[in-house]
């Protein structure tokens, strides 16, 4: 890396879907010599982030628009835009958006390099043939991501059913 000063243009960078979530990358780590990656989380209504935690890297979720519900260990919080949540490495955490409008936060991630495990699920997902839980769950493992679907149940009976990415 260069060191040289950046600008990030509004609507620059590429977009990927992951179902009900997606990723605008916009900061990535080749750009910070690894310190940390920007991403925007467009998050559809009627959809929930798995509960999951990170070994590598924390991350820092601003609100944009829209008002986003959050767990992270054993706090539940409801966000609207201009909060921030903070989501440490080692910490269960999760978001969703129960509707009825769409959320769009803003996701540094500290040190980068998690960025591309949505670049290549985005990848593996969109194959013709859809990849075998497996095949997913070893990606996951490659970036020291962990699940735990302990709350869907009582999330889903106070929120209602939402599509899980």
């Amino acid at each position: 890396m260069d060191r040289q000063p950046f600008s990030v243009q509004p609507g620059a960078g590429k977009l990927v879907d992951l179902g009900g979530v997606g990723v605008h990358f916009k900061v990535r780590g080749g750009q910070t010599g690894g310190a940390f990656a920007v991403v925007e989380h467009p998050v559809a209504p009627a959809t929930i982030v798995e509960p999951h935690l990170h070994e590598h890297e924390d991350e820092l979720s601003y609100v944009l628009e829209g008002v986003l519900w959050a767990r992270v260990g054993d706090q539940e919080v409801d966000l609207s835009a201009g909060s921030y949540l903070w989501k440490p490495r080692g910490v269960l955490h999760s978001f969703w958006n129960p509707g009825p409008d769409p959320v769009r936060i803003l996701e540094t991630i500290s040190p980068a390099g998690f960025e591309n495990f949505f670049e290549e699920l985005a990848d593996l997902i969109s194959q013709p043939t859809p990849p075998d839980d497996e095949r997913v769950y070893e990606l996951c493992g490659q970036y020291g991501l962990t699940f735990d679907r302990s709350w869907l149940p009582e999330l889903e009976s106070r929120f209602g059913p939402m599509q899980m990415v």
